[in-house]
C-alpha cells in the first residue's frame, strides 16, 4: 500500500511541477494558447479520458505539454524540443515519454484534407479536448485573439476559403480570420474520435452556426 501512494502522491507531484513549468512558458502568450487554454483542454480531457477509459496520467501530462513546442508558437525549433528536455527531467521511463510525445505529436490540426485519425486511445481523447476548445464560444474568441496576434483581417469577401491538401499549405495560410471557420472549426464536429466529444462538440458546433448567420446579416449593414 505504501509503494501505491508514493507512486501516486509522485504523480500528483509531477502534474503540479508540469503545470508551473508550462504556466512559465505559455502564461503571456496573446493567440488564443495561453495557460487557460491548457487548463480547459486539460480538464476536458480528464473529463472524456475518465468516460473511456483512458491511462489518465498519460492524458494529463499530454494535455498540459501539448502547446509547449506547437509550430504556431515556437516556429521552426525542434518540434518537441522543451517537450522531451521537460519530460526527461521529470525522470519518467522512456516507454511514457515517448507515449507522451506520441500523443501531444497527434493532436494538432494539419489541414482539412489531412487526415488525423489514431488508433491511441489517450491521443483520441486529447485531441478531441483540444478541438472542443477551439469551438462554440471560447473557439469563436481565440480563433479571433490568434488572427488578431498574426495581423489578419477579420473577412474579405473576395478571398474564398481554401480546403488545404497537405500540412505546409495550411501552415503558410494568412487567410483572413473568417475562413478559418470553414478552412477547420466547422469540419471538427466530425472528427472527433471519442464518444464523449461527439456528444460535447454538437452544441459548439451549434453556436458557430448562429454566429455566423448573425456576422453576415451585420457585415451587410443590417440591424437584424
Amino acid at each position: 500500500m505504501f509503494i501505491i501512494n508514493t507512486i501516486v502522491m509522485n504523480k500528483k507531484n509531477l502534474i503540479s511541477e508540469t503545470e508551473f513549468f508550462v504556466k512559465s512558458v505559455l502564461d503571456k502568450d496573446g493567440s488564443g494558447h495561453d495557460w487557460w487554454h491548457i487548463h480547459r483542454v486539460r480538464n476536458l480531457a480528464l473529463k472524456i479520458g475518465e468516460a473511456e477509459g483512458a491511462d489518465l496520467f498519460i492524458v494529463e501530462m499530454a494535455a498540459l505539454l501539448h502547446d509547449v513546442d506547437d509550430w504556431k508558437l515556437v516556429g521552426k525549433r525542434s518540434p518537441d524540443q522543451n517537450t522531451k528536455s521537460w519530460l526527461l527531467s521529470c525522470h519518467l521511463n522512456p516507454g511514457q515519454i515517448d507515449l507522451i510525445c506520441s500523443v501531444i505529436d497527434g493532436v494538432s490540426f494539419k489541414g482539412a484534407n489531412v487526415s488525423t485519425f489514431t488508433n491511441n486511445l489517450e491521443c483520441a481523447v486529447v485531441q478531441d479536448a483540444d478541438r472542443l476548445d477551439a469551438i462554440g464560444a471560447i473557439g469563436i474568441a481565440r480563433t479571433f485573439a490568434y488572427g488578431g496576434s498574426r495581423g489578419r483581417g477579420i473577412y474579405n469577401p473576395a478571398i474564398p476559403p481554401v480546403l488545404h491538401s497537405s500540412f505546409e499549405e495550411y501552415k503558410k495560410s494568412d487567410a483572413p480570420t473568417i475562413n478559418h471557420f470553414y478552412e477547420k472549426l466547422l469540419l471538427l464536429k466530425d472528427q472527433m474520435q471519442t464518444t464523449s466529444g461527439k456528444v460535447f462538440a454538437q452544441k459548439r458546433h451549434d453556436f458557430l452556426l448562429l454566429f455566423l448567420d448573425q456576422f453576415y446579416v451585420e457585415w451587410e449593414g443590417n440591424i437584424f
